[in-house]
C-alpha cells in the first residue's frame, strides 16, 4: 500500500490569551490521498480553518502550532524556516479562501497578480506568463480569458471572482489545495457550477482537495471522505455516503437533522439545542455532552476514538450506524 500524500498526526493550534489558551485544533490526525476529495465540516468555531491555516503554516500570533506532525510525501512541514515553507506555498499546497475580494488585490489587474503569483516560484517570459494565466482561467470556466486578464477584481461577479481564486490556486498544479468555503457567499446555481468545475479539475489534474464547509449538502456533493469536527477535535471519520447514511456521533446526527431538507412541509426546523462550547472553558470529558441528548455520567471522561473498518467516532454512546 502507498504512502499517503498528505499524513497528519496529533495536529495541535493553540492560542494564548491572557489568562486561558484555547485549543483550536487539539490533536487532530489524518491522511489524504493523491487525487482525493475529502471533506471538513462542522459548526463555525469547531476549528476547520485553523487545522486548514495550520497545514499550511500561516497561523499567526497569538497562535501556534504546539504538537503533531505534518508531512508531505515523508516531509515534515512542521517547524519548517518560514522561507522554506514560502517555497512551498502556491506551488505544493495552495489555499482557496472564503471571500476572493480579501484575497485579491483590487489595484491590480488579474494579469498582473497571476503573473506575480508564477514569479513567486519561477522565471518565465511576460509572454509565456500571459498565455499560462489565460489558460488557467479557461480551464476554471471564464469565458473570453485572454481579454478579461486586463480587467480588475471589481469588474467580474462574485462567481467570476471566486473562479479566479480557484484559477491562481492551480496556476502552479500543486499536490494539495485546501479550500475554505469558498462556495459560502455564491448563489446556488453558481455554487453547483464551481463544484462540477472542481471535482473535474481535481480529476484531470491529480490534485488532492480538502474541502472545508458547513454545508453537509455541499460536502456530500464533492467528497469522498468526510472528517466531522466539533471543539478542535474530529469525532467522527468514515467514507462520505456512509457517514452521511448511517452516522454514529450523535453531532453529527444533528448535523443532518438540521438540514431543511430533512424537515415536513410548514413544520419548524430542527436545531441542535444549545451553542458550541468556548475554548477558553470547555466541559470535562466530552465537549459535546452539554448539547447531548445521550450523556451520562460516562461521557465527564474524554471518549477515545473507535476504529471500525473504513469508520471511526469519538463516543461513548454512539448511535446504530447499521452497516458501514
Amino acid at each position: 500500500m502507498s504512502a499517503p500524500l498528505l499524513a497528519v498526526r496529533d495536529l495541535a493550534t493553540h492560542f494564548f490569551a491572557r489568562n486561558a489558551v484555547l485549543k483550536a485544533v487539539d490533536g487532530v490526525s489524518f491522511t489524504l490521498d493523491a487525487g482525493e476529495i475529502l471533506g471538513l465540516v462542522g459548526e463555525s468555531g469547531s476549528g476547520k480553518s485553523v487545522t486548514g491555516y495550520s497545514l499550511l503554516g500561516l497561523i499567526d500570533p497569538p497562535g501556534r502550532i504546539v504538537a503533531g506532525s505534518v508531512k508531505l510525501q515523508g516531509r515534515e512541514l512542521v517547524g519548517l524556516p518560514t522561507a522554506e515553507l514560502r517555497a512551498l506555498r502556491g506551488r505544493r499546497l495552495a489555499m482557496v479562501f472564503q471571500d476572493p475580494m480579501t484575497t485579491l488585490n483590487p489595484v491590480l489587474t488579474i494579469a498582473a497578480q497571476i503573473r506575480l503569483a508564477i514569479a513567486a516560484h519561477e522565471r518565465v517570459s511576460a509572454r509565456a506568463g500571459r498565455a499560462r494565466a489565460a489558460e488557467v482561467l479557461t480551464r476554471v470556466g471564464i469565458p473570453d480569458a485572454a481579454r478579461r486578464l486586463d480587467a480588475y477584481p471589481h469588474q467580474f461577479s462574485g462567481g467570476m471572482r471566486q473562479r479566479v481564486a480557484i484559477a491562481v490556486a492551480l496556476l502552479n498544479r500543486p499536490d494539495v489545495i485546501i479550500a475554505d468555503e469558498p462556495t459560502t457567499a455564491l448563489d446556488v446555481s453558481i455554487q453547483a457550477q464551481i463544484l462540477t468545475e472542481m471535482k473535474a479539475l481535481v480529476s484531470e489534474l491529480g490534485t488532492a482537495l480538502i474541502w472545508i464547509s458547513h454545508d453537509l449538502a455541499v460536502v456530500s456533493a464533492l467528497a469522498s471522505r468526510i472528517l466531522v469536527m466539533y471543539a478542535g477535535r474530529i469525532v467522527e471519520q468514515g467514507p462520505t455516503a456512509s457517514v452521511l447514511r448511517a452516522p454514529r456521533h450523535p453531532y453529527t446526527s444533528g448535523l443532518l437533522d438540521s438540514l431543511p431538507a430533512r424537515a415536513e412541509p410548514g413544520a419548524m426546523l430542527r436545531q441542535i439545542p444549545g451553542l458550541p462550547p468556548t475554548l477558553a472553558a470547555l466541559p470535562p470529558g466530552c465537549a459535546f455532552q452539554p448539547r447531548c441528548p445521550r450523556a451520562d455520567s460516562l461521557c465527564g471522561m474524554a471518549p477515545q476514538v473507535t476504529l471500525t473498518g473504513v469508520r471511526g467516532w469519538r463516543c461513548h454512546h454512539p448511535l446504530d450506524g447499521g452497516p458501514p
